[in-house]
């Protein structure tokens, strides 16, 4: 019952003590399945707001402490253990988590802005380095270039290194020259020298070298690319006063955010300091070097394991879940109304009612104090709602659901495709793969992930959770592909052609005859055709493809409406199950006569064609035709009555299906409006409640509700939609199922021509040649089959598959409109938070 419907659902109210409140929740997430209802939602209360709060700053620094410890190379989190950790989540309370979390929050914002001060101290030195080594090379250069006036001031030195005047004497000049000396990142550079030389209307020179090492920043974390630069600028200024060129460009470095450094005086005076800066960086690395040491041994108490000889998470993780845990607690008891005693309503499986009520008396009892109690609906107040769905499912069969549930959940106790679909979607998938070598690889892939599920599990989820689903197209690959008898494109001979050559002189086509009996008469001493599957000797022969296109294509619609019945059938038993007389009389049962008589009918005449030897076969397609155009069939399968009988039977479903159903809807709704009007003004009327005038205004309201909620209009167009709907698609989705035929043909044709144009052409050359050819071409018949045959064509097929289930076949009986069935379960929302 829980596989073909969904499990049966109870509407009741969970009564908890306000003092063990939290304790009954975590018990009934550990080991029961219910969903509350939001009893608080109109008024927003939130009792337990300050708690989530608590826990939402708690989290917040989780997620801090994560990424500070994702910043250390050797660090690794163990994370994906949640067995483990709701083994032992009693270890943990939140007051000691909170207050630890506290304590070592405290301790990283200090390493942290330790750090930033370190590493800005570290790239400081680093950067003036920088500038002096650069000025260093200058320096030694002017000095190169003018050795005579050594012991002059450094302005001079810089003018003369800048105009190249070697012969002159520059002293005779009013102006001197200067310059600003800093760091930029590179990415800012040009943009600088452009604002610069805007600024300065070209009245400067700048000079940039770039920093080999990339420096950290110290906010980010990032590694960046420097480059130092020197501004070479005319000094028009007076005694004790600072030039205008000279603010400007202080001000547009400021703008850029730089960091600018001394210039050195002299080239002694460089050396000097670059010693000094050499030392400093030294210093800096090793105060580096240690604090990051530290850092690492703080941190490993967060890195490992709460405990000894397991393999559990790493305590960082385990607080982590813990918070999650306990903050779910607490907005599900923030769903609760009351004071003393805390009330929700909630669903459960009835099955469940049982053991949800003893466990709620019995951890009571054990503790010898008030327990919990759950009071469950049976009046009528819990038929107005609208129950969840709940499927029980288990890794097998869980793919599957999630398949149907991607197009719509189930309606409360409608019947479930997954049972069908598991044997029906890796069916239909191997009707149009069908190849037992490219199947087999397939089938290959799915064992491997059945085999390395636990692995795939978190680096790989989707593979995960398809790999049953692989698996078994997989093996129907391989099973329809042996009743194609195609493996890689070529035909295998497993219990001997049933077809004999026959050789003619002077004819380059040869011809065969059958070796079986072809009238079936048992005749002793005769064969029959080939056991299973095609005959080998098809393949090759001129005339495969036609011979292929029409067996593929009956054996499509064969299955197709094969599917359709199936679905009707479904209907049928939904309409039992709901006992509705209405849908059955009038839907179910005109459905699967229009579907038998027309399209039922054109399966038997296959199969009748297929079994009967007949001198002169007629042609379906024609037979089919002449029946829906009411005109006579030159060469009738069967009595020509049959045909015309079976087309007026369908004709008449139509407005089978489109008249009674409203009618009958309408009738009804008039019987009941009469009674109840009769049972409301009639003498023997009673009214119950304190008071009768308003009861009586409540009840003339909800029959005015009633009256709108009935239309017959809409109910009318609805129906017609439905027939349209039906009569139609049943037409064009008999015809979708044609997809079988055309992707199993172009599947085969494919891996066809890809064989042909590599490893039968690399056969062509002769010896030794056709070694070295042979062993490419594989390698390139390999490559595209993997590329195309195994990646697009899988997929290509495995989407036309959907598309059968969710339109052809669901269509026939399902609403896909319920709703889910969403139990608060630690596992399950640990689990997806893990994800």
């Amino acid at each position: 019952m829980g596989i073909l419907r969904s499990e049966q659902m109870r509407h009741g109210t969970l009564v908890l003590p306000a003092e063990r409140a939290r304790y009954y929740a975590d018990l009934v997430g550990m080991k029961a399945n219910m969903q509350f209802e939001d009893m608080n939602a109109s008024s927003m209360s939130r009792p337990y707001k300050k708690f989530t709060q608590r826990i939402d700053e708690m989290e917040r620094i989780i997620r801090f402490l994560t990424d500070e410890l994702s910043r250390i190379p050797s660090a690794n989190i163990k994370t994906n253990n949640v067995d483990n950790f709701l083994d032992h989540e009693g270890d943990y309370k939140l007051d000691e988590v909170e207050a630890r979390l506290a304590d070592i929050y405290k301790h990283f914002t200090q390493f942290k802005e330790n750090n930033v001060q370190l590493v800005e101290r570290r790239n400081a030195a680093v950067e003036e380095r920088c500038v002096v080594q650069t000025a260093t090379t200058s320096l030694r250069r002017a000095s190169s270039i003018a050795p005579s006036h050594s012991g002059e001031d450094e302005e001079f030195s810089a003018s003369q290194s800048l105009l190249g005047n070697e012969g002159g004497d520059t002293r005779s000049m009013q102006t001197s020259f200067s310059n600003i000396a800093g760091v930029i990142p590179q990415a800012d550079q040009d943009r600088f020298a452009r604002a610069l030389f805007r600024a300065s209307r070209g009245n400067t020179f700048t000079h940039f070298q770039l920093i080999p090492e990339l420096l950290q920043d110290p906010k980010t974390g990032k590694e960046v690319s420097k480059a130092a630069f020197v501004i070479y600028f005319q000094d028009l200024r007076t005694a004790g006063s600072t030039s205008a060129m000279s603010e400007r460009i202080q001000k547009m470095c400021s703008s850029f955010g730089v960091n600018t450094y001394a210039w050195p005086r002299s080239y002694e005076e460089a050396q000097t300091r670059l010693a000094t800066l050499a030392s400093q960086v030294e210093d800096q690395e090793q105060l580096l070097r240690a604090h990051e040491g530290f850092v690492i041994g703080e941190a490993a108490v967060l890195l490992a394991p709460p405990r000894v000889g397991e393999d559990a998470n790493s305590l960082i993780e385990e607080w982590r879940l813990f918070c999650v845990k306990e903050k779910s607690l607490y907005v599900t008891l923030n769903h609760f109304e009351g004071n003393m005693n805390l009330r929700a309503n909630c669903w459960y499986p009835a099955e469940d009612e049982d053991q949800i009520r003893g466990l709620l008396i019995g951890q009571g009892g054990q503790r010898g104090l008030s327990s919990a109690m759950l009071v469950s609906d049976r009046g009528a107040t819990s038929n107005k709602k609208v129950p969840p769905t709940y499927i029980k499912k288990n890794e097998f069969t869980g793919c599957f659901q999630e398949l149907i549930d991607t197009y719509g959940l189930p309606r409360y106790q409608e019947a479930n495709p997954m049972l069908f679909t598991i044997v029906t979607f890796p069916f239909l998938f191997g009707v149009m793969y069908g190849d037992v070598g490219h199947g087999s690889l397939l089938l290959l892939a799915g064992l491997w992930m059945v085999w390395n599920a636990e692995s795939l599990k978190h680096s790989v989820p989707a593979m995960y959770s398809a790999r049953y689903i692989i698996c078994m197209m997989g093996f129907f690959g391989v099973y329809a592909g042996f009743m194609y008898n195609d493996f890689f494109s070529v035909g295998f001979n497993l219990f001997g052609t049933r077809w004999t050559p026959i050789h003619a002189e002077g004819e380059a086509v040869e011809h065969f005859s059958p070796a079986y009996d072809v009238k079936n008469s048992g005749a002793e001493g005769t064969r029959g055709p080939y056991p299973w599957g095609l005959d080998p000797a098809w393949h090759g022969s001129t005339n495969e493809l036609l011979f292929l296109n029409s067996l593929k294509m009956k054996v499509s619609v064969i299955v197709g409406v094969v599917q359709m019945i199936a679905g009707l059938l479904l209907r049928w038993s939904n309409a039992a199950f709901e006992r509705n007389g209405v849908d059955f009389c009038c839907e179910c049962i005109p459905m699967m006569i229009f579907m038998i008589c027309f399209f039922g009918y054109m399966d038997i005449m296959i199969l009748y064609k297929w079994v009967t030897p007949m001198e002169n076969p007629p042609s379906i397609i024609n037979s089919l035709i002449c029946m829906a155009m009411g005109q006579p069939d030159a060469m009738p399968m069967f009595n020509p009555n049959v045909p015309k009988t079976l087309m007026v039977i369908s004709i008449m479903t139509v407005p089978w299906l489109l008249l009674p159903k409203p009618m009958i809807l309408l009738m009804k709704h008039k019987a009941e409006q009469s009674a109840s009007n009769s049972g409301s003004n009639g003498d023997g009327a009673v009214y119950t409640g304190h008071g009768g005038r308003g009861d009586e205004e409540s009840g003339k309201k909800e029959r005015v509700h009633e009256e709108e909620a009935f239309d017959f209009g809409e109910i009318m167009i609805h129906q017609i939609i439905e027939t349209i709907e039906y009569v139609l698609g049943t037409v064009s989705h008999t015809a979708s199922y044609l997809r079988l035929w055309a992707l199993s043909l172009a599947h085969q044709q494919l891996s066809l021509v890809f064989f042909g144009k590599t490893i039968l052409a690399g056969m062509t050359f002769s010896f030794p040649a056709n070694i070295i050819v042979l062993y490419v071409m594989f390698a390139a018949w390999f490559g595209i089959t993997l590329a195309v045959l195994m990646g697009m064509d899988v997929l290509e097929c495995f989407l036309h598959t959907l598309r059968l289930h969710w339109v052809e076949f669901q269509s026939k009986f399902y609403k896909a409109d319920g709703l889910k069935f969403q139990p608060y379960r630690h596992r399950e929302l640990l689990e997806k938070k893990e994800d």
